[in-house]
């Protein structure tokens, strides 16, 4: 049987304590874009977890998303400020709540290839 670490929360337990969720699609949250988002929390001391949700539009395309998951909501709205994205509300923007839910999307399907100072690296355009 695999077991969950203890030193990280169930997505429930994130979802709870930290509601203040900012969505970014996940190939902008790569490379030095990463470097660039962990040393704007660090210069911060932003306190900050990050959980994947798999985004599904209206015209069925499907495309994975990272929320940035914070308690404060200064917090939440600096990193939004900053980089740009989505906020996202576990309770409402998941399957009835669901921890493991899928994220609804209006309208249809179109690629993001650069928000705020992050754009998607030159090797996952294709």
């Amino acid at each position: 049987m695999v077991r969950r670490s203890r030193s990280i929360p169930p997505p429930s337990v994130i979802d709870r304590d930290m509601p203040h969720q900012v969505a970014l699609p996940d190939d902008i949250c790569t490379d030095s874009n990463y470097t660039l988002i962990t040393r704007f929390l660090r210069e911060r001391a932003l306190i900050c977890r990050t959980r994947a949700v798999i985004a599904i539009w209206e015209d069925g395309k499907q495309e994975q998303w990272r929320l940035h998951c914070f308690a404060d909501r200064e917090a939440a709205a600096a990193f939004l400020d900053h980089f740009g994205g989505i906020m996202f509300d576990p309770k409402r923007d998941r399957e009835n709540g669901r921890a493991r839910g899928v994220w609804r999307r209006q309208g249809a399907y179109e690629r993001i290839l650069k928000m705020g100072p992050l754009s998607v690296p030159e090797a996952l355009r294709s």
